[in-house]
């Protein structure tokens, strides 16, 4: 049985690969910068799946990756990161050739973006040098391109929501104007499996999209269209680059280091190459779904609560730590804490309603939560805008409004979320369920005088807060 070795197996892409990659007869080979985080998809045999833990930024970890690999999927990509991700993406191919050379590697597969222009934007210049660098290795490489990605939890299909499904009228930047050939999902999971081993594609670059060719704003109008909403856009030529990412920030559920870098994108054209398309689609006979029925398909998806992957989960989305490791033990020493217990009514409720907060299903107390997420959105932090994935699951390192998941059992009734909101310091909470009580931990640890005045500042508002919570998590008044 082949191996097949898939980078980013926390992101967007790579959580839906593993599956696809599985479903074709091959062993997959996750790599993971944080194995504690990684979360098997159900239904997939223990035999089709291995998981190493390696980091493509810290070369000692490059010895994990098994030698008896047949192919590999390239799925790293760092522009939500920091502002210098282009040098970090540039060390991360270095560091895979090195390493997949010295393999049994047959084939690479990367995923880029659409580069048909000669001036590229920051974060498509960057994409294009990784090519490069994957292009020039030892082993045969195909690239695949791809526009926007039409798909339940993808960044550009989650900020077209945003906007339209908030924003009955829309004051825009110019760049609503500027033509891109978007692409289900779908097609493109079809596009990356059925060019694995085709040696006709080696050495090659692909453009993948479907046959519409779109500007910004019929793409926002297609969307109110499919869900019957009427929506007016009004595009202004003063929006400055900086002023339309504060204004995708604010409006939409996506960072602002990641707005900046699709604002960056969007005014540039990216279409593909209709000759590239023809032939990518004859070797993989794939059919791409039109946008509308991209559109139609995502939005089922998203009805049935069958969002298998969003990019907000994926763990760069929005801390700068490698691991979460260091975090799951919530802390003693030096911290300060808010304990509380209450006698819960139903077991199975109790957790029903534990592993269901934030997201639509809101936080009880729900207010007090709103005005602590408007605050952090304004000091830049991710604020109650990222929701939840599932509204009824939770899984190690899914995002949660300003939280992240630690942990995650309902066998054992916990559940820790580590803060991801503006503070000065570190903070945790946790629920646990024993001895027929609903347990509630609030720790913080500060860093310094401002942590510390911080938690004197919010400690008149946590009777409010977590009492209020505790007793309606722990039975239904």
């Amino acid at each position: 049985m082949k191996k097949i070795l898939l980078t980013g197996a926390t992101g967007y892409i790579g959580k839906r690969m593993i599956s696809v990659i599985t479903e074709q007869g091959y062993k997959v080979v996750c790599c993971s910068r944080d194995v504690s985080r990684f979360s098997k998809p159900a239904g997939i045999d223990d035999n089709l799946i291995e998981v190493i833990e390696v980091d493509f930024l810290k070369e000692e970890t490059l010895k994990n990756i098994p030698a008896d690999i047949s192919g590999a999927y390239y799925l790293m990509h760092s522009m939500s990161t920091s502002d210098n991700y282009e040098e970090s993406e540039k060390i991360c191919a270095q560091n895979f050739v090195s390493a997949i050379e010295k393999t049994e590697c047959e084939h690479i597969i990367y995923l880029s973006g659409l580069v048909n222009q000669k001036e590229l934007s920051k974060h498509l210049n960057s994409r294009f040098n990784v090519e490069k660098i994957l292009i020039e290795s030892k082993i045969p490489t195909t690239v695949l391109r791809a526009g926007i990605i039409i798909g339940s939890g993808s960044a550009s299909f989650e900020i077209i929501r945003d906007l339209v499904e908030k924003l009955p009228i829309m004051i825009t930047p110019k760049w609503l104007t500027t033509k891109c050939q978007p692409i289900g999902i779908a097609n493109v999971l079809d596009f990356l499996i059925f060019t694995l081993f085709k040696k006709e594609t080696y050495g090659k670059s692909f453009d993948i999209g479907c046959d519409d060719v779109l500007t910004y704003k019929e793409i926002l109008l297609g969307f109110a269209k499919i869900r019957g909403l009427k929506r007016t856009i009004v595009t202004l030529p003063v929006m400055t680059p900086k002023l339309s990412s504060y204004w995708l920030y604010f409006i939409t559920s996506t960072t602002y280091s990641l707005a900046s870098s699709l604002v960056g994108s969007m005014k540039i054209e990216v279409i593909c190459d209709k000759e590239s398309l023809a032939e990518i689609k004859k070797i993989t006979g794939v059919k791409p779904l039109s946008y509308e029925m991209a559109l139609q398909r995502t939005l089922a998806k998203i009805q049935a609560n069958e969002i298998r992957s969003s990019w907000k989960d994926s763990f760069v989305s929005s801390r700068n730590d490698s691991s979460l490791k260091e975090f799951i033990e919530v802390p003693h020493f030096g911290c300060f804490k808010d304990v509380r217990s209450e006698k819960y009514d139903d077991r199975e409720k109790c957790l029903n309603r534990v592993f269901g907060l934030g997201g639509k299903n809101g936080w009880y107390g729900q207010s007090l939560w709103k005005v602590r997420g408007f605050l952090d959105v304004l000091v830049g932090g991710p604020g109650l805008r990222r929701g939840r994935t599932h509204p009824t699951q939770l899984h190690e390192g899914d995002a949660l409004d300003f939280w992240r998941v630690l942990y995650a059992s309902r066998e054992e009734g916990k559940l820790i979320l580590i803060a991801e909101m503006k503070l000065p310091g570190e903070a945790w909470l946790m629920f646990k369920l024993y001895k027929g009580k609903l347990w509630q931990k609030a720790v913080f640890r500060p860093k310094g005088l401002w942590g510390r005045l911080y938690w004197f500042s919010v400690l008149p508002f946590h009777g409010l807060i977590f009492k209020g919570m505790l007793r309606k998590l722990a039975a239904d008044h």
